[in-house]
C-alpha cells in the first residue's frame, strides 16, 4: 500500500558494513589513544557511546557500501509515491548525512544519545509515529524480528531462512535479493594468498643445508604458520583502519571490508582469534622466535597505523618486515643469519617496496591525481623512486656477488665458482620487475605477481639448480 510508508534499516541492510564499526576504526586510526576512551563512554550506554563517537569523527558516507539492490527497490517505491523512513540504530548525525546524501528518505528515525533505536526500541518509535501494523519494514537479519512483529509487510533483504520464518507465521513478506558470497570474501580478507611471502622462514632452512632435517623442518612449518596468522589479522587491522582510503582507490575499494563483503564485526573479533592461534604455536618455538614474531607485529601495527604514510621510510619499514621473516626463520630452527644474507635480503626487498610505491605512483599520474590516497608520495615522485629502486636493486646483487667471493662459501659449498652462474640471473628477474613497471604492466605488489609470473619461476628454479650444484 502506497499510503503505508516504508521504514528501512541501515546497518547490514540499506549499507553492506555497520556505521558504528566504521566510525570507531576512523577515530582509532585518527587518535589511537582514544581506544582506551571506548569503555567508559561504553558504560554510560550504547545510545551514548554512539553519540561520543559520532560527534569526534566524521565518516565519509558516499563511500559506503550501498546495497544495490535495496537502492534499486528504494528507488521504485519513491516512484511510486512511496512515503520512505529511515529507522536505524545509528546515531542520528550518522543517519541525517545518510539520508541527505541519497535523497530518498522523508523522515529518519535513529539514536540520539539517550535513547538507541534498536530492535523494540524501534519498534515502537514506528507504532508511536505510525501505528501498530501501519508502517512496512526492510531489515536482514535477527535483530529485526521485533520490528517485523508490528509491521505490516516485512520486507526482508536476503536472509532466506529468516524470510521463511516470518512468512509461515502469516505475516506477508516481500524478498529483496542479496547474493550470498560464501566463505571465500573471508579467505580474500584475511589475505591467504598472500601467505606465499611467509615461504620466506624456510630461506635459512635452504642456505644452513638443513632440507632433510627433520626437526628443522617441522621448526620452520611451525614458523610458517604463525607468521601466517599473525600476518592474516595484521591485514585485517589494517583493511579496519583503511576503510575510507581504500574505497577511493579504483582497485582497493573492491577489497571484502571496503565492499562490505566481510562484516567489520566478524573482522574485528577474528583478529584476537588468530593472534592468541600464532601465540601458541609460537609456544613450541624458541624464544628468540617469539620476541621477532612480537617485533614483526608491532612493526606491522606501527606502519598500518602511522608509517604507511610516511614517504621512504615505509619502503624501509616494508623491506625490514620481509627481513624480520628470515631472521625469525632462522630463529625457529636455531641456526645463525649470515650477515651477508641480511644485506642482500634489506636490499633486494628495498628495491621490491620501491617498485610496488612506483606503481602506484603511476596509476595516480595516469589518472592526472596528485597524490596515492593514504601514503606520503604525489604523482611526480615517480621518477625518484625509480632511481632508488634500481639502485637498491644493483646494490643486492652487488652483496651477492661479493658474498661469492667471502670465505663463508667455500665452507658451504663445494664449487663455489658456480654460484656465479646466478648472478646474472638474479639481476635479469630484478632488471625485468622495473622494465615491467616502467611499461605499466607489473601488479602493485611484485611478489604476487612473480608467482603468477613463467618467466620468475624459470629464473628461480635456474638459480636454485646453480646453487644445488655448487653445493
Amino acid at each position: 500500500m502506497k499510503e503505508v510508508p516504508l521504514a528501512v534499516d541501515l546497518d547490514g541492510t540499506l549499507v553492506r558494513t555497520d556505521t558504528l564499526w566504521e566510525s570507531v576504526a576512523a577515530l582509532v586510526r585518527r587518535d589511537p589513544l582514544a581506544a582506551l576512551a571506548l569503555p567508559f563512554w561504553l558504560l554510560r550506554g550504547k545510545a551514548s557511546f554512539k553519540s561520543e563517537i559520532a560527534r569526534r569523527v566524521e565518516i565519509d558516507v558516499s563511500l559506503l557500501p550501498y546495497d544495490a539492490g535495496v537502492l534499486r527497490e528504494l528507488r521504485h517505491q519513491r516512484s511510486e509515491g512511496r512515503w520512505i523512513v529511515l529507522a536505524t540504530a545509528s546515531d542520528s548525525r550518522i543517519a541525517e548525512r545518510v539520508a541527505a546524501h541519497l535523497g530518498l528518505f522523508d523522515a529518519v528515525l535513529a539514536s540520539d544519545g539517550v535513547n538507541n533505536l534498536k530492535r523494540e526500541a524501534k519498534a515502537q518509535a514506528l507504532v508511536e509515529r505510525y501505528g501498530e501494523g501501519r508502517f512496512d519494514y526492510m531489515g536482514e537479519d535477527r535483530h529485526d524480528v521485533p520490528v517485523w512483529k508490528h509491521a505490516g509487510t516485512a520486507y526482508v533483504v536476503g536472509a532466506e531462512g529468516i524470510a521463511a520464518e516470518i512468512e509461515s507465521s502469516g505475516k506477508p513478506v516481500q524478498r529483496v535479493p542479496r547474493e550470498g558470497k560464501g566463505w571465500w570474501p573471508l579467505a580474500r580478507a584475511m589475505r591467504v594468498y598472500q601467505w606465499a611471502k611467509n615461504l620466506l622462514v624456510f630461506v635459512p632452512l635452504a642456505t644452513a643445508h638443513l632440507l632433510l632435517n627433520a626437526d628443522a623442518i617441522e621448526g620452520a612449518v611451525l614458523a610458517f604458520a604463525a607468521f601466517c596468522l599473525t600476518a592474516s589479522a595484521v591485514y585485517l587491522l589494517n583493511d579496519l583502519s583503511d576503510l575510507q582510503d581504500d574505497r577511493r582507490h579504483p582497485t582497493k575499494r573492491s577489497r571484502p571490508l571496503a565492499a562490505g563483503d566481510v562484516s567489520l564485526g566478524t573482522a574485528a573479533m577474528l583478529v584476537p582469534l588468530l593472534l592468541a592461534a600464532s601465540a601458541a604455536i609460537a609456544w613450541f618455538l624458541p624464544p628468540a622466535f617469539g620476541a621477532l614474531l612480537l617485533l614483526y607485529l608491532a612493526t606491522n601495527l606501527a606502519y598500518s597505523l602511522r608509517v604507511k604514510r610516511i614517504a621512504i621510510v615505509d619502503v624501509f619499514v616494508l623491506a625490514a618486515l620481509y627481513t624480520l621473516r628470515i631472521l625469525a626463520g632462522a630463529a625457529a630452527i636455531a641456526v645463525p643469519v649470515s650477515h651477508w644474507l641480511l644485506a642482500f635480503s634489506l636490499f633486494a626487498f628495498l628495491s621490491l617496496a620501491l617498485v610496488k610505491r612506483f606503481v602506484e605512483v603511476s596509476n595516480v599520474a595516469s589518472r592526472d591525481e596528485v597524490a596515492v590516497a593514504g601514503r606520503g608520495y604525489v604523482a611526480s615522485d615517480g621518477q625518484l623512486l625509480a632511481m632508488l629502486g634500481t639502485a637498491s636493486a644493483g646494490l643486492a646483487v652487488l652483496v651477492f656477488a661479493l658474498y661469492i667471493t667471502s670465505p663463508q662459501v667455500a665452507a658451504l659449498y663445494r664449487s663455489p665458482a658456480i654460484l656465479w652462474f646466478a648472478v646474472p640471473l638474479l639481476f635479469y628477474w630484478l632488471s625485468r620487475v622495473w622494465f615491467l613497471a616502467h611499461r605499466g604492466a607489473l601488479h602493485e605488489d611484485p611478489l604476487l605477481f612473480a608467482m603468477h609470473d613463467p618467466a620468475s619461476y624459470a629464473t628461480g628454479l635456474a638459480i636454485f639448480v646453480a646453487m644445488l650444484a655448487a653445493t
